[in-house]
């Protein structure tokens, strides 16, 4: 056995010439526990890295790439976070799309959202490309109850091929009628270095987009519910 470095929380690293095999000095005994891994995962929707967990709580990415996906397959359905409309106002949804990258910048990808303009929550989100498909993928995404609301979009012809022509109005970012969704836009961007237009930071696999998308979404959508 040889030194090989030092672990991100200051052990000693060992590693065996004949096998290859490495180790650590008096490795963590104890898995973690159900609040440690929470706390991770918090960090993991604050625009922090996957080594830069590591350099703060000392915990391996492939660890936390584990428990990614267990997370985020066990939340509860997106529309049941939302409660009922408000009768008290007429229902209004702004729609809207952002790519970002996935694998590599080359291959873009885009995220699809439906945000109803009373209490700001994301009512529908989508993964895809910019076509007419996946614009039918986010409707049928949306709850009964926001299918007969208004919808503001852009110009951009997937929106007129899906929204039925009396609900669907058309605009321009200068109306403000887009305005909140696209302030949503931003948020997406400030949290999550994956999803910024110039980065280094892009998921690997459209999985684990999705994965971290959706963690996103539920804790923001759990924010707005809070008193």
């Amino acid at each position: 056995m040889v030194r090989n470095g030092r672990a991100p929380d200051g052990r000693q690293r060992y590693g065996c010439r004949d096998g290859g095999r490495r180790s650590r000095e008096a490795p963590r005994s104890q898995a973690y526990s159900a609040a440690e891994r929470e706390t991770i995962l918090r960090a993991y929707q604050e625009r922090a890295s996957l080594r830069g967990r590591r350099r703060v709580f000392g915990v391996s990415p492939t660890r936390v790439s584990g428990w990614l996906p267990k997370k985020a397959l066990s939340l509860p359905p997106l529309a049941s976070l939302l409660g009922p409309p408000r009768a008290e106002e007429p229902l209004v949804l702004e729609w809207d799309e952002l790519w970002s990258f996935v694998g590599r910048k080359a291959r873009v990808a885009g995220v699809w959202v439906a945000l109803d303009r009373a209490k700001r929550p994301v009512v529908a989100c989508v993964l895809g490309d910019r076509s007419a498909a996946t614009c039918r993928a986010l409707w049928e995404q949306v709850p009964a109850p926001w299918r007969v609301a208004t919808c503001y979009s852009d110009f951009w012809e997937a929106y007129q091929a899906v929204i039925p022509a009396e609900q669907h109005r058309a605009v321009g970012q200068e109306t403000g009628e887009t305005a909140h969704v696209e302030r949503w836009n931003n948020t997406l961007r400030q949290r999550w270095g994956r999803f910024v237009r110039k980065t280094l930071s892009f998921s690997k696999s459209d999985r684990m987009h999705g994965y971290g998308l959706a963690l996103f979404l539920h804790a923001y959508n759990r924010s707005l519910a809070s008193p």
